[in-house]
């Protein structure tokens, strides 16, 4: 039986990504559903709008890291806001798509949220901060980066980027189940209504 699926677009630099990722969780299992990740270069659509997110005004920020923390207090999550924000992101996005070709997307995924998020660690940034995390999940770091920065997963990037645009996506977590899109960690009860809407829809066929 096809398992149900849930499309999650992301990029390293989201504060909310951090959060989805943790949330979803549940979901997946109750529902034996499987999340399907597309890189979404997040600092590309802002530079093609012309938004600047630490221009927004000191109150709106302030009040952006209060309300970050109540969910990280609420759900006990070791979340903090690192030292070095914002940080380029396409080179961790880049090699999410080579940990896809080893069938480690979602670990890999999970350790560069997990290593900036929860421990500030900005260094995977650039390829010798995600070296040691490809290495962790058996890939050659080497082999790894080479494939990287290469023309063919920078061409690939930019595809999964223009589909999540041509899909709607207009920032991210974004999540996709079927043709409804449900946009930031608070729209788990939303996802849930319509993988339980989904599922008697196909019971019923």
């Amino acid at each position: 039986m096809k398992k149900n699926q849930i499309e999650m677009y992301w990029d390293v630099g989201s504060t909310n990504t951090y959060f989805a990722l943790k949330l979803i969780k549940p979901l997946l299992e109750r529902y034996d559903a499987e999340l399907r990740l597309h890189p979404f270069n997040l600092g590309y659509v802002f530079r093609n709008n012309n938004y600047e997110l630490m221009k927004e005004s000191k109150a709106k920020l302030r009040n952006r890291k209060r309300d970050l923390m109540r969910w990280a207090e609420k759900y006990g999550l070791p979340f903090s806001i690192p030292r070095q924000f914002p940080i380029k992101s396409s080179r961790a996005l880049r090699g999410s798509l080579v940990a896809r070709r080893h069938g480690v997307e979602l670990a890999f995924v999970q350790r560069v949220m997990d290593r900036y998020w929860e421990q500030g660690d900005a260094t995977i940034a650039e390829y010798a901060g995600l070296r040691p995390i490809a290495q962790e999940l058996g890939l050659d770091p080497d082999a790894f980066e080479a494939l990287a920065a290469s023309d063919e997963i920078a061409a690939e990037l930019a595809r999964e980027t223009d589909r999540g645009l041509e899909r709607d996506v207009f920032g991210v977590p974004m999540i996709i189940v079927g043709d409804e899109l449900f946009w930031g960690k608070d729209r788990m009860e939303f996802v849930e209504d319509e993988l339980k809407r989904r599922i008697l829809e196909t019971s019923a066929a």
